[in-house]
């Protein structure tokens, strides 16, 4: 069940959902979404330095990114075909029995860029910024300005509350984050080669 715009006023005043700093929930209430902002925080691949990204060497993954953080009021500019890392400027906390889901913006949409890969699901017990993955699908360079609505988060409840929330989960590569991240594919690797190990021992 997708929360409605009803439901999701209800769920903030309640503060099942809780976003920081707080929203106009006048200006930036959808139907069924919320609004949310973009932060001044990107993170780039250097492709020009490093010829591959090897996901079992985290060091492979961090040093070919690059951290930019744009000054206020000027824009960061997404040439055709770039992918960058980028916030939002709000903090989400989900509650244990409901879902949430990033969505892009039509506008947004509609110049060439995608605010999500695949990774549009935050799953219950979620808190920190939303990391989002940013392509440029057109041909033409596009202006984003921090600060300027970049996303819209939807709510789906759950059929009941979960046993491990996000933020209590061993592994919580992500929780509680406040600027992009590059990926942790590489820890999620070693922690599958280290089970895999010891049960290979064990038998």
């Amino acid at each position: 069940m997708i929360l409605s715009d009803r439901d999701i006023r209800a769920a903030i005043l309640r503060g099942d959902i809780r976003v920081t700093p707080p929203i106009n929930l006048e200006t930036h209430l959808g139907s069924c979404s919320i609004d949310f902002h973009l932060g001044n925080t990107f993170m780039v691949f250097e492709h020009s330095r490093y010829p591959h990204i090897d996901p079992r060497q985290q060091q492979s993954i961090g040093d070919s990114m690059r951290t930019i953080v744009v000054p206020e009021g000027e824009a960061f500019i997404m040439q055709a075909g770039d992918f960058a890392l980028a916030s939002t400027v709000e903090s989400l906390e989900l509650p244990d029995n409901l879902l949430g889901r990033l969505e892009g913006r039509s506008s947004i949409a509609r110049l060439g860029i995608t605010v999500h890969s695949t990774a549009a699901v935050f799953e219950p017990g979620w808190v920190g910024t939303a990391t989002m993955e940013l392509s440029n699908l057109g041909r033409m360079a596009v202006a984003l300005y921090p600060g300027m609505r970049i996303c819209s988060f939807t709510f789906q409840q759950l059929t009941s509350s979960v046993d491990v929330p996000y933020r209590a989960k061993r592994g919580a590569k992500y929780a509680g984050q406040d600027i992009p991240r590059a990926s942790l594919l590489s820890e999620e690797e070693q922690s599958l080669r280290k089970v895999e190990s010891v049960n290979g021992h064990v038998s």
